[in-house]
């Protein structure tokens, strides 16, 4: 489903150059649930950039559902990041003057699909939160946000769901009512991709990778 193949990224700042990774291998199956840990500057947010085609690695092979996604153009990019991948971010990067329909919708909107209302309201069904639908972000909890956040990343019926820090604003008890969520949508057969720097939390998943400096260090499989 997804593999990198010998991937480096260099940021390139005049005359100093940055490695954000430095020749990274390794491969997520279809179906499978894994977390990536790492501290502050290690390169794992950079790693989570190029598996969701939001940034091409300098050298190397992104392959994603056996495609060379590599150098694919920005239009191309953007296709896929809408047709294949969903994402969960730490902040739920919610509108705040609409309610949490019109923000599951959005994703509808931009492909220009027909029947967005009663999609999104089964997208909020299916995360435990219909009854807030008609609310704004303002009005609702941070467990109730990123609930909205997860329908939203869902509305496209992505084959992966990438997850940057989904419970890094939430308390102990929310982050965990998140993660069981994310491990059912798991089980569905959604792929799930989570980077995390809490432990109790990589321990939903089924495989860790530890990142360190722009390598890979360590994987732990559970």
């Amino acid at each position: 489903m997804i593999e990198l193949q010998n991937v480096s990224k260099i940021y390139d700042l005049g005359e100093i150059k940055v490695t954000g990774l430095d020749d990274i291998s390794f491969s997520c199956e279809e179906g499978e649930m894994i977390s990536i840990m790492g501290p502050s500057g290690s390169g794992k947010s950079t790693m989570m950039n190029i598996l969701g085609c939001l940034d091409r690695p300098t050298s190397g092979t992104y392959l994603l559902d056996g495609d060379n996604v590599s150098k694919l153009s920005d239009d191309q990019l953007a296709r896929v990041r809408n047709k294949k991948l969903g994402f969960v971010f730490q902040s739920y990067n919610l509108l705040p003057k609409i309610d949490a329909l019109a923000n599951v919708e959005l994703p509808l909107i931009y492909s220009g699909q027909d029947h967005r209302h009663e999609r999104a309201s089964k997208a909020l069904e299916a995360v435990g939160i219909a009854q807030r639908a008609n609310h704004l972000p303002a009005e609702m909890s941070g467990g109730e946000k990123q609930r909205v956040a997860i329908a939203r990343a869902l509305i496209n019926d992505p084959r992966v769901i990438l997850a940057d820090e989904p419970t890094g604003n939430l308390d102990t008890a929310t982050s965990h009512s998140i993660m069981d969520l994310l491990t059912d949508l798991n089980k569905k057969g959604i792929t799930v991709v989570i980077v995390t720097h809490e432990e109790d939390i990589a321990t939903y998943t089924q495989r860790t990778i530890y990142v360190r400096d722009g390598k890979i260090t360590e994987e732990k499989r559970r």
